[in-house]
């Protein structure tokens, strides 16, 4: 049995988590969130698996 995990489903987890937590760091999360998205798609590694 294989188990792969895509990167964008577990920051998403982790964000939400920490949101959960600590709401006042929401605007901080969605930033770094967005910023690291955007970067790994211009860099073509959409699809990067761990």
């Amino acid at each position: 049995m294989s188990f792969s995990l895509s990167i964008g489903p577990l920051v998403s987890l982790i964000a939400g988590i920490l949101i959960l937590v600590m709401p006042r760091l929401l605007s901080t999360i969605v930033a770094i969130y967005l910023i690291v998205m955007g970067v790994l798609g211009l860099m073509g590694m959409h699809s990067l698996k761990l």
